[in-house]
């Protein structure tokens, strides 16, 4: 949560004798009778709790346990409209009927409202763009959204129109029969140049806003990449990524524990070191240092429509700035 979002005055909440080892999610719900359990646990997720003792931190797991006499202080947002206002935003709309909407998104554009980006999302850009059709579908903050893509990843998102559509490919997804294909420019050449990758995914426990590979819990995580072709002998690929589960930040995350991390991501990336860029072009090291996002594109999506039953699949090609990397690259020279 950004310091620049207005905020009711923090309430300072100390774990009561008895209460340790309980849920901190429940441990606000039990103390502050009057709020919901889940929104005390957007909150969390959203970043307004903290430790305020000296080690200090921000707390963003709802399931992080709490220790015997330890304080927190929660910030909770002021009053909001409840409801995103639509905005008139450009979008690049791939096909629409009655009872979805298919759109390339573009890098940049946040999916939902939350502190720190309220306006200025695909959800107020929905809003304005398919009219009442979308009040109380799927949550009055997020109306229609049925899966979401990271703020800096492009490509394509289906979104529902209507209840049943909802229901239908919340349903799809969730038991992963949705299609996703994405394209992933990764540093060095995978190898093998195809397999699975499979690993548990959660919180880190070293950095609680970044997710990680699990030895234990987290949620069973599996990614299926393939290597499209290999720039400057080796020394970045670009990777098709097909996800059989959705995780937050999977691609990202796995291909970071097979040592072959998206390029330009600032979480899990770990920079364009001065090893990576001398085995590539002045060119395209410019290019990769003012490319400011992954370089992460959701080409492909294919799903069963919830209401004929057809199959239908999208495809997406590369945004501008990931074609003029793929040419840069190939200046290299490909394996």
């Amino acid at each position: 949560m950004t310091d620049d979002i207005p905020t009711i005055e923090p309430l300072d909440i100390v774990v009561p004798p008895g209460a340790e080892g309980e849920r901190i999610d429940r441990l606000l719900a039990n103390t502050l009778p009057d709020r919901s359990r889940s929104f005390l646990k957007r909150l969390i997720e959203d970043g307004c709790l903290n430790l305020a003792d000296d080690r200090g931190g921000t707390i963003i797991e709802p399931s992080y346990r709490v220790k015997p006499g330890e304080r927190f202080l929660l910030r909770i947002p002021a009053s909001v409209d409840a409801e995103p206002q639509g905005e008139n935003i450009p979008l690049d709309v791939v096909f629409e009927d009655d009872d979805l909407i298919v759109i390339n998104k573009p890098p940049g554009l946040v999916v939902h409202p939350a502190p720190g980006n309220l306006t200025g999302t695909l959800v107020n850009a929905l809003i304005a763009h398919c009219g009442d059709s979308l009040k109380g579908i799927g949550g009055v903050r997020r109306p229609g959204i049925v899966h979401r893509l990271d703020k800096d990843t492009s490509g394509l998102m289906v979104s529902a129109k209507t209840g049943p559509a909802h229901e239908g490919l919340t349903r799809q997804f969730s038991d992963h029969s949705i299609e996703r294909a994405y394209a992933a420019f990764v540093w060095g050449m995978p190898s093998p140049g195809q397999g699975t990758i499979e690993g548990n995914i959660g919180r880190s426990p070293r950095n609680r806003k970044k997710m990680a590979v699990l030895a234990q819990g987290g949620k069973a995580a599996l990614t299926n990449y393939r290597t499209e072709a290999a720039y400057a002998a080796g020394a970045a690929s670009l990777v098709e990524c097909r996800l059989e589960t959705g995780r937050t930040h999977q691609i990202r995350v796995h291909m970071a524990h097979i040592g072959h991390a998206v390029i330009g991501d600032p979480v899990y990336g770990g920079g364009s070191t001065r090893a990576r860029l001398s085995q590539l072009s002045s060119e395209a090291s410019e290019m990769i240092a003012g490319l400011g996002r992954q370089a992460l594109h959701a080409r492909l999506l294919g799903f069963e429509h919830p209401l004929t039953g057809e199959f239908q699949q999208f495809e997406a090609a590369l945004p501008d700035d990931l074609d003029a990397l793929a040419q840069i690259l190939q200046k290299s020279g490909t394996l």
